[in-house]
Order: structure tokens, then sequence, then C-alpha cells
């Protein structure tokens, strides 16, 4: 992966990203931008891509759940009655290629030492100044013991047989560690990795469609790795191995890779109680079209982690959240702290349908949209018109609003745009004349009203004929750009860009 010296191009090499089901677009397009990659494709749940790429770019990768060399890509294997032939398939497959193995081992291991150096940096940044530390008070003890040494010939005698001890320690710590540290670094570098004493191996499996009906991802793992002992000479290790074998199984392909990080990279450093997964919130921010200098609101922040996300990728940006609740914001607060952004995110406790902002002074919303307890339709659903009115209303023209919507929201908007909501549907709950009335109220309060808010004006009406009347105000000014159905793990949801396309006041 490095350059190697002055004037080399550094090699491309051949990775897979795994993806949350709905994230593959987003991470196509990530690895385009950040890495510069080639031979770009896709499946579900996996993004395959070329790249010369340094590790410390791949490790940026936002929208991704783990990386991966990848050592083959197979279609799927052919299902049969037969258990033994499809055993037999597999391990054809697997012992094929024995240079491929041995190629992408190698790699590995290079890749291994810069992962290692970049982990002892990441993990440890204050490694170097500790160090310096250390050195700087070994520096004034050797000063202090010199000055003693000048008053004293006691202290001299006392100083040598220290000295002498010390010396007698050290090498009898040299004569028993150095051959230790020699061999392990060896062992690192210059493993034959056809030697089963000195190279061990685990294989993690996963199986799912056709396969998994007939195999276990435990069975299908210890498949492939008798294969490998038969065919490698390495040694099974299922607790501390020196590489991990990724295989997956299904009825698109059969992916065999070796993982780059030992972390994954949707695990985020920067945030200390996780909320909303790391991926979709990147994935909506990604959507926002961030300036610089931009008002970023989320008026659901909850713990934080979409501004987070954001203020990560778009620094040079005023961001705000807010939330109804107060131990939601006490956890925003910690993890903005954790991250250090206390100077680019501020926190303010408000409900979402009634933001103390001016209207038309946000350019960027982004908001998880309440889903209700345990994902079901509930009370939350009522409140949909209003918090779509609140963002209209504070959303400026031209604005970007990104909201992630339970499959029952997005089904009731849907079918509400759909239906035009149209005055005629009043009917069915209130009188004609009510609906007139409605209307004209609605419209003389808007003269006369600079900063009107239809929920808090509209005369006492039937609720069916005024939620038809407020669901027209709320979602006349915000057009549907885009939207992608995403798996929230238990449930699926819908990332919906939306823009505002006038101002709310002009569409009543």
């Amino acid at each position: 992966m490095a350059a190697g010296g002055p004037g080399k191009v550094a090699p491309s090499v051949r990775y897979f990203c795994t993806a949350g089901r709905g994230l593959e677009p987003f991470l196509v397009k990530e690895v385009q931008a950040r890495l510069e990659a080639t031979q770009v494709e896709y499946i579900l749940g996996k993004v395959f891509f070329t790249t010369s790429a340094e590790l410390s770019m791949l490790r940026k990768l936002k929208s991704a759940e783990r990386l991966f060399l990848l050592l083959n890509k197979y279609p799927p294997v052919s299902i049969s009655r037969n258990k033994g032939k499809v055993i037999h398939d597999i391990q054809k497959l697997v012992n094929e290629n024995p240079k491929c193995w041995l190629d992408i081992i190698t790699l590995w291991r290079s890749l291994h030492h810069q992962v290692k150096q970049e982990n002892v940096c990441h993990e440890y940044p204050d490694l170097q100044k500790r160090k310096l530390e250390e050195e700087t008070a070994k520096n004034k003890r050797q000063k202090r013991e010199q000055v003693f040494e000048t008053f004293s010939a006691e202290t001299q005698i006392e100083d040598q047989e220290r000295c002498d001890t010390l010396k007698d320690n050290k090498d009898h710590f040299s004569s028993g560690s150095k051959p230790f540290l020699k061999e392990n670094h060896e062992t690192v570098q210059k493993i034959p990795v056809e030697s089963s004493s000195s190279f061990s191996f685990r294989v993690s499996c996963r199986c799912s469609g056709a396969l998994a009906k007939i195999f276990t991802a435990q069975e299908m793992g210890r498949i492939i790795g008798i294969t490998l002992m038969k065919h490698l000479g390495w040694k099974a290790d299922l607790r501390n191995p020196n590489i991990e074998i990724f295989v997956h199984l299904n009825d698109i392909c059969f992916v065999i890779g070796i993982p780059v990080f030992r972390l994954p990279l949707a695990s985020r450093t920067y945030i200390n109680t996780a909320g909303l997964r790391s991926t979709i919130a990147w994935s909506m921010a990604s959507l926002g079209e961030i300036k610089p200098g931009a008002f970023v609101l989320d008026p659901t922040c909850g713990l934080g982690t979409i501004l987070l996300e954001a203020a990560t990728e778009w620094p040079s940006v005023h961001y705000l959240g807010t939330d109804i609740s107060d131990s939601q914001l006490e956890g925003a607060y910690l993890n903005i702290k954790a991250a250090g952004f206390m100077d680019k995110i501020e926190l303010l406790k408000a409900s979402v349908t009634a933001l103390p902002l001016p209207s038309g002074s946000i350019d960027v919303i982004f908001a998880d949209i309440p889903f209700g307890k345990k994902f079901k339709i509930t009370k939350d659903m009522k409140l949909l018109p209003d918090v779509f009115q609140e963002i209209s209303r504070v959303l400026c023209v031209g604005g970007i609003a990104v909201l992630l919507l339970s499959q029952e929201f997005y089904k009731r908007l849907s079918s509400s745009i759909a239906s035009s909501f149209e005055t005629e549907n009043c009917i069915s709950t209130a009188s004609t004349s009510d609906c007139v009335q409605s209307l004209a109220v609605s419209t003389e309060l808007k003269t006369n009203e600079k900063s009107w808010i239809p929920r808090t004006i509209l005369p006492s009406v039937e609720d069916a004929g005024r939620e038809n009347i407020r669901n027209k105000t709320t979602l006349a000014s915000l057009e549907l750009i885009e939207s992608f159905e995403v798996s929230l793990g238990k449930t699926d949801a819908f990332i919906c860009k939306y823009k505002k396309m006038t101002a709310a006041s002009e569409n009543i």
C-alpha cells in the first residue's frame, strides 16, 4: 500500500466492504470520491473496489461496516441434495489456486505491519509526548547524580554499585529477551505460510439463502478450515490466530476475504455513547449538500449522532441540536464534549413541533423522526403534520431536509401526497361551509401575521378537516427529491431527502 519510495507508484489492491442493506449506493459514491477507486461494483450488502489509497484514507470510510482484502469471489455454489457433492465443490474452489492464498497472505502481512503502526498512533496519540517526558526526566536524574557524585566519594561508590547492579540486570534481561523479541519480530515479518507450526488461522463463516438450509455457518466454517489445514498445512487456532479468514456464502456469490482492521469501520472513536447507527447517520449527512458557513439543525437530535457525523466531515458549519428530553440532551452533551466539538455544536431544549427559531433561518435539517415505541404506529403519527409544518417553516427556500422515516410514516406521507388533499375530503367529517370558513380565516390571517403557524390559529372545526388542511400546508413547500430504503436491524426505514421549493406561506 505504501508508495515504497520517491517515484514509486503504490500498488492497486482489491478490497470489499460490508454495508448495511440500502447503504450500498452511499458506499459506492464514497469509495469513488475518497479513494478514487476503480472497478467498483456492488451486490446486496457488499461493495467491491480497487484502489491504491493509503490505509489512513481507507479508515475514513464512513458508510461501511468492515473492510476486507478480497481473496476471491466466486459464483454461488450449486445446491444439491447430495451434501457430499456440495462439500466437494467448495473444497475444489478453495484448493484451485494455492498461489492466490499465498499472495494474499504476503499482502496482508505488509498491510498488517502498517495497521499495527497506525493503531499505536491511533490508540495512543500522546505516546511521543510521554516518551519525550520520560527522556527529559531521565536526563534530569542523570544530571542530579552527577552533581551528587562531586560531593561524596561514598555516593560515588553507591552509585557505582547501583550502576553495576543495573548493568547485571540489563545483561540478564538482554540475554533472555533479545532472542524472544527477535523471534516474535520474525514471526510477524517472515512467517513461512506453508508451516503449520508457525502460522495459525480461523474461519469466520456466514451462510444465508438456500445453502443455509443444508449447512450451518459452523459446519461450513469447519469444512473450509479442514480444507486449508490439509492443503496449505496451516494450523487452526480459534482463540488467538495469526489471521482470520472471512467467508460468506449465499444465493448471490461465494466471497472470501481477510479483515484489514481489527475494529469495524462503523465503530467511531469520537462517539462516547452510540445512538442512531453511525453509518445511517453519516449517509443522511452526506445528502445534506452542506456548505461552509451554513446553519444546520437537528430538531430531534437525541444523542447527537447525526450532528457529530456531519461536524466531523464538514467542520466549518454552525450546528444546533434540539430535543425535548433532558436525558437525551445530557447524552448528546457528553458525546459532543468527548468529540471536542463544544465550539461547533450547540444544544437547546425545545419541541420539534414548536422550534424557537425564525422562519427561513436554517439551511439544512436532519431529523430521525420518532418512530414510536417498538417502531409501531402510535400517537407520534398524529404529530407528523406538525413536525413537517415546523420543519418547513424554519427551513429557508432552497434548503434541504433529510429525514429518517419509519415505513408507516413514509407510506402515510406517500399516500397523502398522492391524494393531493383536495378540499372535498373534508366533507366526510365536516360540512362544506366549515371547510370554506376555515380556508377563509386562514387566508385572512396569513395577510395580517408574518409568522403565521396554521396549527395555532385555525378555528375549532372537526379534527379531520383541520388535519387535511394542515397536511396540505405542510407538504406543499417540501418536494421529495429522493428516498432510500435502509435496514435498521430489526426494522426497515426510509432516508428521504426533501427540498423547500417555495415559502410555506405561499402555499396556504
